[in-house]
């Protein structure tokens, strides 16, 4: 369900993949600290 402008996003985890290296990110993690901006990118070799 998208979000209207300026409503709070909900909690979320999400893996992220880093110098090869697995990370978590938990989106209150960052409240109050900084912006996120959450963005996607499909890999070159998949099929999107």
């Amino acid at each position: 369900m998208p979000l209207k402008v300026l409503e709070k996003a909900p909690d979320f985890t999400v893996k992220a993949v880093i110098r090869e290296r697995q990370i978590t990110f938990k989106l209150s993690d960052y409240l109050g600290q900084k912006h996120v901006v959450l963005a996607f990118y499909p890999l070159d070799w998949t099929p999107v």
